[in-house]
């Protein structure tokens, strides 16, 4: 892989099921990955994520709950068009609630504010929840998919994002 990317897990981890996205990263950080890739745990932070973007990376795969109608730990790879993201009218901004899409706002304004393209792609490794009340721990079928989707992000980031082109290049 040439592009430097960003794998970030995205939920909360005292609504159960939300905190997938982080239980994965965390399992991601013990595994020896390219010097290229860098993993971190967002957690709630939306807007954190939308800076640390800034910081040059090319692609950006997403781990988070995604409930799409499928049985509790379905997993998803899901690519948005980028084209098809409005930018950020402030309507969307909450430090510390912001979703996905609201994160893909922000930083379609901040690259039109800084006359440039942040990203070349995005991926979403998600996965169906079953539970997300209050509560801390992963449900029963949420569980058994997390190392499933450790292999689906390695894979994604082998074969999926290898072709994302370098800045410049």
């Amino acid at each position: 892989m040439t592009a430097r990317v960003l794998v970030a897990g995205i939920g909360n981890i005292f609504l159960s099921d939300d905190g997938f996205g982080v239980e994965v990263v965390r399992r991601l950080a013990q595994r020896e990955l390219p010097a290229d890739v860098e993993v971190v745990d967002i957690g709630i932070r939306g807007v954190h994520l939308a800076y640390q973007l800034l910081d040059g990376y090319e692609a950006l795969l997403i781990i988070d709950a995604a409930p799409r109608g499928g049985t509790p730990g379905d997993l998803y790879l899901i690519e948005p068009d980028l084209a098809l993201i409005p930018e950020d009218d402030g309507s969307l901004l909450n430090a510390h609630g912001m979703q996905p899409d609201a994160v893909l706002a922000l930083i379609k304004t901040m690259a039109r504010d800084q006359s440039e393209r942040v990203i070349e792609r995005v991926l979403v490794v998600g996965c169906e929840p079953e539970c997300v009340d209050e509560g801390m721990g992963l449900s029963a079928p949420v569980v058994a998919a997390v190392d499933a989707a450790v292999d689906m992000v390695l894979h994604a980031l082998e074969h999926e994002l290898r072709d994302t082109k370098v800045r410049g290049t």
